[in-house]
């Protein structure tokens, strides 16, 4: 595996580590909320708050899984290229899917990172091909 794709795969996995700390920890914040979903909230009620921050949390745990697998993939010595291509693959398809349904900014910030080190991941592992 080359220094590079360690360290885009590493990047990423950084990034949704901070992903998790938003949305478990910091997500109780009014700016962190109106910075996650991309406006203003002020209309919501207080039910409608507690909601929005139990659903905050259990996404940062979701990004927190994410992590966890590309961390894992750096240490794997088996199947490595597989892992790495599984939850690069998962993290692209949800910041596409976030970027129609929660805010278009998600495509640069979660699934453009992923699209690059899954490209780095891909000539790594193919280079046979070139």
């Amino acid at each position: 595996m080359n220094t590079i794709t360690n360290f885009l795969i590493g990047l990423v996995a950084v990034l949704h580590i901070g992903f998790l700390i938003l949305e478990m920890f910091l997500s109780k914040n009014k700016s962190v909320r109106e910075w996650l979903l991309g406006e203003s909230i002020n209309s919501v009620n207080q039910p409608g708050i507690k909601l929005i921050v139990q659903l905050a949390m259990n996404m940062g745990l979701y990004n927190g899984f994410l992590a966890a697998g590309l961390i894992w993939s750096l240490f794997a010595t088996q199947f490595a290229f597989e892992i790495q291509l599984f939850f690069l693959s998962c993290i692209i398809i949800a910041g596409i899917f976030g970027s129609f349904t929660v805010k278009k900014s998600i495509i640069l910030t979660q699934a453009v990172p992923a699209i690059t080190a899954l490209i780095s991941v891909w000539f790594t592992n193919n280079s046979t091909l070139l």
